[in-house]
């Protein structure tokens, strides 16, 4: 339990992406809230800190998530407090978590201290901005890093580099940034005037990164990659290797903007066996995560030294970290601010390891910082009664987040589910939405009745028709606005004829369809269907519910989920259902051969609709692109604008139980559809895979 409030704390006050993160802090909110409640209960493996591949194992495994939809900043926020975490539980610190082995006295020394790179702002006159690197230097930084790229003439820029090197001396290690801003012309440009200036490297000097090599070849300058490490990607070795040339001299790693601290070693690791420098840098965050970068900074210089050992090379020069945004902040959340300043052995501006790991294990909040407080939200449990023709429902209701009317959030269920399928999806945008998911009749803790007062399951009929009278019934008592839909396979299908039958459609907003189908467009396929499913029905009263999902499951439909690592949590949670002959009932009526086809319904459908599918479903990939073809070929406008009421988002690594395999695209794309659906805006015709990392 420790550990778990350790790990909250982390996240919730170490996660704020900037603009070069591809998320923002809406998507970060809520991919914390999904993570806080599904981390719970999880089992804190004590291989994580080996950084080779552990994290990533950890996070499917345990989680259940698909590494790379996780935000760079979260995962880099989630690594940081898991790891701080076990240290906190073994009584260790951080950085003799991740490098455990007794290392040499001249090498246990220089890793006691990180050295730091200043940041220089290149603003003013070369002589100002020459005079701004002077007093750096007197006040003990070694190393200076200067914005350039930022000016009208790159030789404006290669004349405060001069100025700098004038006025500091050669012994100051000058780095330049060009953040990718010049064409290779203006590069070469800037390179003829600084080729005496001794630079130690300059970041990303040209725009396309396939020209990086073209310029060390051309310039023979020294250059770092910091842009080509953001978007490194799942396999970043691949990528990596064809940057092993000679004249780049050194990686630059935003642990938040690559990944985490596993990308950020595994980076570092072949920079260094490389004979290149592994830089860590800062994206302006607090004394927190500072403090947790000094250890990891600390740790690569270890890590070199080791690597140096083993290839019998001499040791290297200790780097100086990019961690020198620490200057550039107003306020900090640690309480006792971390303290970098100007060694009394070295005369140089140095972070003490020893004062960093203070901070991590003493970390106290500067309640003064605090903007907004984030409390996890409880979902609450309730029935509500809906009386239909002949029959009621008891419906067990799932509901969670602010009492908003005009933004609610029905969520639908597929056949064998239960409304606690979304409890997850529902918390991650509780905090914009009031969600209400639902056990569906015949599932779950929901009951169906004769108004007579006898249980008889067998004989309300509940047909599609019947189950969305049900449902709009329950839609009026619960809002008196309208909802949107969220609704998976059956309850997608549900969903779907409810947006497009008028009826119904008065409160519906719009909705969300994931691996939903319209139907089957033949006479013979629905007869042939109905068949199978009635069929299936007897076998699952006759046979029972655990030999009847042994055989629901083997299909090629479920190839996908049968891999996913929490398969078999999932088939134990439909064992749970207590009424079978009322969930046999619902397979039979529901059954998609005894549902009216909503193919040309679609050529007249007004409501925004999203379409989700997963990658591997290729069966519901066709349908969803017949679905949109269908749409956009509408003849009640006769012009384009029906081009403006769909979407359709393709979610990689998983099949047709994409909510379950890989949830957190699935949450982002649900709170985009929203956030237009509120701003009265429709979305754009989308068909592009949708990635959340």
């Amino acid at each position: 339990m420790e550990a778990l409030v350790a790990i909250s704390t982390y996240l919730e006050n170490e996660v704020a992406p900037l603009e070069i993160h591809e998320e923002d802090l809406l998507d970060v909110e809520e991919q914390l809230r999904f993570l806080h409640h599904v981390i719970k209960g999880a089992k804190i493996s004590f291989y994580l800190p080996l950084l080779k591949g552990s994290f990533s194992s950890w996070i499917w495994s345990c989680l259940g998530i698909p590494p790379s939809s996780i935000f760079p900043s979260v995962r880099c926020g989630l690594e940081m407090a898991i790891l701080n975490a076990i240290a906190a539980q073994e009584g260790s610190s951080l950085l003799n978590i991740l490098h455990p082995y007794k290392v040499e006295e001249e090498i246990s020394e220089r890793s006691k201290r990180v050295q730091i790179c200043a940041l220089l702002d290149s603003n003013g006159s070369p002589l100002e901005v020459a005079y701004l690197a002077k007093t750096l230097v007197e006040e003990g930084f070694t190393a200076i890093k200067l914005k350039v790229a930022r000016r009208a003439d790159p030789i404006e820029d290669a004349t405060v580099i001069q100025e700098i090197r004038k006025m500091v001396g050669l012994q100051i290690e000058l780095r330049a940034d060009a953040n990718r801003n010049w064409t290779y012309e203006q590069a070469i440009q800037f390179s003829s005037y600084v080729k005496n200036c001794d630079l130690k490297y300059i970041e990303e000097p040209v725009k396309d990164e396939d020209d990086i090599i073209k310029f060390c070849e051309e310039t023979g300058l020294p250059v770092a990659l910091d842009e080509t490490m953001d978007k490194i990607g799942e396999t970043p070795l691949q990528k990596l290797a064809k940057f092993s040339h000679s004249g780049i001299v050194a990686v630059v790693i935003k642990p938040s903007v690559v990944g985490g601290f596993e990308n950020a070693a595994l980076i570092a690791r072949w920079a260094q066996q490389q004979g290149k420098m592994a830089v860590v840098s800062a994206a302006f965050e607090s004394g927190l995560s500072l403090s947790a970068y000094i250890q990891l900074s600390s740790y690569f210089e270890l890590q070199s030294a080791e690597i140096c050992k083993l290839m019998n090379k001499q040791l290297v020069p200790s780097v100086a970290h990019g961690l020198g945004t620490y200057r550039w902040l107003k306020e900090d959340v640690t309480f006792e601010p971390l303290s970098i300043n100007r060694s009394q052995d070295s005369g140089f501006i140095e972070a003490s390891v020893v004062d960093a790991d203070r901070i991590l294990q003493k970390f106290q909040i500067n309640r003064d910082t605090i903007i907004r407080i984030f409390s996890e939200e409880q979902v609450y449990t309730h029935q509500l009664a809906v009386d239909s023709d002949g029959f009621s429902c008891l419906l067990n209701v799932h509901e969670i987040g602010a009492s908003i009317e005009n933004d609610v959030v029905v969520f639908l269920h597929g056949f064998l589910g239960t409304g606690g399928d979304w409890i997850a999806t529902m918390k991650a945008i509780s905090g914009s939405a009031r969600c209400i998911s639902i056990d569906l009749p015949g599932h779950g803790g929901s009951k169906i009745q004769n108004h007579d007062g006898k249980e008889d399951v067998l004989e309300p009929n509940l047909s599609i028709e019947v189950v969305a009278d049900v449902l709009y019934k329950l839609i009026h008592s619960i809002t008196p606005g309208k909802v949107t839909l969220v609704g998976y396979s059956m309850g997608a299908r549900i969903a779907l004829y409810m947006a497009l039958t008028s009826s119904f459609s008065d409160k519906i907003k719009g909705a969300v369809i994931i691996s939903g189908s319209p139907g089957l467009k033949n006479d013979e396929a629905r007869k042939i269907r109905m068949v199978k499913d009635d069929s299936r029905s007897h076998a699952l009263i006759t046979h029972g519910l655990q030999i009847f999902l042994e055989s629901w499951y083997s299909g090629e439909l479920w190839k996908s989920l049968r891999g996913h690592p929490q398969f078999n949590q999932i088939v134990a949670s439909r064992l749970q259902h207590k009424d079978v002959r009322s969930l046999a009932k619902t397979l039979s009526d529901l059954s998609i051969g005894r549902q009216r086809p909503l193919w040309e319904d679609l050529r007249q459908c007004s409501t925004p609709l999203l379409l989700i599918v997963g990658e591997k479903d290729g069966k519901f990939k066709r349908i969803a692109q017949e679905m949109c073809y269908e749409i956009g070929h509408g003849t009640s406008n006769g012009d384009d604008s029906r081009k403006e009421i769909y979407e359709i988002v393709e979610v990689p690594n998983c099949g047709h139980a994409a909510h379950l395999e890989n949830p957190l695209p699935i949450i982002r794309a649900l709170r985009r559809f929203l956030t237009g659906l509120e701003n009265s805006s429709t979305p754009n015709e989308r068909a592009v895979p949708f990635h959340g990392s």
